[in-house]
């Protein structure tokens, strides 16, 4: 596919200049990566706009001795959190950042950079410590704190409510309770030996990380595949956009008491993942996608989609026209289409909101027949109704593939006839546009991954859409973001 890659080197003075430039072009600042190369600090800024495909790197050295870099928060709020990340696992300071406090790092943790290739001496916890949540005072306010241990079978993540009455007048979520390190865990994996690691950073989106991971290792590498190999990926993928809105479109409904819905499209769901063992062996698409290849065991069972589709269809259409669920759906959670852009939303989230982005459209890998899904209201009948239609296009877009479809369904290529670089890899997973960016040495190994799931450009988004909403529809508003813990916390 055609695509414009530029990577230019520039002084800490040059950069802010530089992003601005790029921003005012309908850039968007898709990832920070901080390394650590011993006897210096790097930071790569990257850049993206699509149609046609365009990436900017803007790398940047950060003396060891005095690591300090110029803030762009002022023109980007992704980028001040994206410092605060460095500042938390790598210790650079930026200047100029109107709220440096931990991101990653909660406030028992002392002053060590875990990223750092020598961090210091193993940390002796600080005591307890205190986040400095904002106190929000006045005639009858007052606060509700939720977490980060839940009634269910979720992951930990603490919000406090400010509240006057059943207003909800500021929210604030503290996540990273899961902080894993994985991007710690894949320093020293060969090329071809990391993508069962990329399956589990968020465990409902293994197809689309394990995608994005090999896009990324294939681009450093400079191995190109056969168009046929993408179509392939391509529809795992979608097979997961599938189960995953299926399994949304029910549980929305059962937050507000509509069970049977969720029944019928749980059901659903479990068909969907028997569809894709069939497909792959996994349930969950693990080890079909892989650096320099794709296998699978067969094509998906297109008649049997399509019932599946039709089912899904008159299950959400029972839905809509439930007064209750209408009434519930529509003007809650509203997320304005101006903060969705100036957050950095992407996925469904930011389509319901009425901004366009589609990596598959924006980014692609090959040419392939993609339905553009949109929505204006910002609600959660929008957040809805959008992943109605992409579950429609979806099991469209796979029909399309496996019709089309000729030649093996299993192929692979070596990783080691390549020459060592960086490179990236885009994808449009089920919740949003999915970046990793590798760099590899001579030695074939992976000395630096930098992961940016749809969750963490999302996140910041859900306090903003629950302002002036009733703490009662909060499992609902929440629920229509669906944002995964795991893979924002890393």
């Amino acid at each position: 596919m055609n695509r414009i890659w530029l990577r230019h080197r520039v002084s800490q003075r040059e950069l802010a200049e530089r992003a601005e430039q790029l921003l005012d072009d309908s850039f968007r600042l898709a990832l920070v990566a901080a390394h650590d190369d011993s006897d210096s600090l790097r930071v790569v800024y990257l850049f993206l706009a699509g149609c046609p495909d365009r990436r900017v790197e803007l790398e940047c050295v950060v003396p060891v001795h005095n690591p300090m870099l110029q803030s762009l928060a002022y023109v980007s709020f992704p980028a001040s959190r994206f410092e605060r990340e460095m500042a938390d696992l790598y210790g650079i300071r930026p200047v100029g950042h109107p709220k440096l406090r931990r991101l990653v790092s909660h406030a028992h943790w002392p002053d060590w950079y875990p990223m750092r290739t020598d961090p210091g001496p193993a940390p002796e916890f600080a005591g307890t410590g205190a986040f400095p949540f904002l106190n929000v005072e006045g005639p009858g306010v007052y606060e509700i704190p939720v977490g980060p241990v839940h009634a269910g079978l979720i992951e930990p993540g603490h919000f406090r409510f400010s509240v006057a009455g059943e207003t909800v007048v500021r929210l604030k979520a503290r996540l990273w309770f899961v902080h894993r390190g994985i991007e710690k865990l894949f320093h020293g994996r060969t090329a071809d030996g990391a993508v069962d690691l990329a399956e589990r950073i968020s465990g409902d989106t293994s197809a689309a990380h394990a995608l994005a991971h090999s896009l990324a290792v294939e681009d450093a590498l400079g191995i190109e595949l056969p168009e046929e190999v993408h179509r392939l990926r391509a529809l795992i993928v979608e097979l997961e956009r599938l189960y995953n809105h299926a399994a949304d479109l029910g549980a929305l409904a059962n937050d507000i008491g509509y069970s049977i819905a969720n029944v019928h499209a749980q059901r659903i769901r479990e068909r969907l993942l028997r569809l894709n063992a069939s497909v792959t062996g996994h349930r969950l698409l693990r080890g079909a996608i892989r650096p320099g290849g794709v296998v699978l065991q067969g094509l998906p069972d297109i008649e049997e989609l399509h019932r599946l589709a039709a089912d899904l269809a008159e299950v959400v259409s029972l839905t809509l026209t439930n007064a209750v669920a209408y009434d519930r759906f529509a003007g809650t959670a509203i997320l304005r289409c101006e903060d969705a852009r100036a957050l950095g939303c992407l996925g469904y989230v930011a389509r319901a909101s009425g901004l366009r982005t589609d990596a598959r459209v924006e980014h692609p890998t090959v040419d392939l027949p993609v339905v553009e899904i949109a929505a204006t209201t910002g609600d959660v009948l929008a957040r809805y109704t959008v992943r109605r239609d992409e579950f429609a296009a979806a099991a469209d877009l796979v029909r399309h593939v496996v019709e089309s479809h000729s030649g093996p369904i299993e192929y692979g290529v070596s990783t080691e006839a390549g020459t060592p670089g960086s490179g990236v890899g885009i994808v449009e997973g089920w919740r949003g546009t999915i970046v990793h960016r590798v760099e590899i040495d001579a030695t074939n190994r992976i000395t630096r991954s930098k992961i940016v799931d749809p969750s963490w450009f999302n996140w910041p988004a859900l306090p903003v859409a629950m302002a002036d909403t009733i703490v009662p529809d909060f499992p609902l508003a929440n629920k229509s973001f669906n944002q995964s813990y795991a893979g924002n916390d890393l």
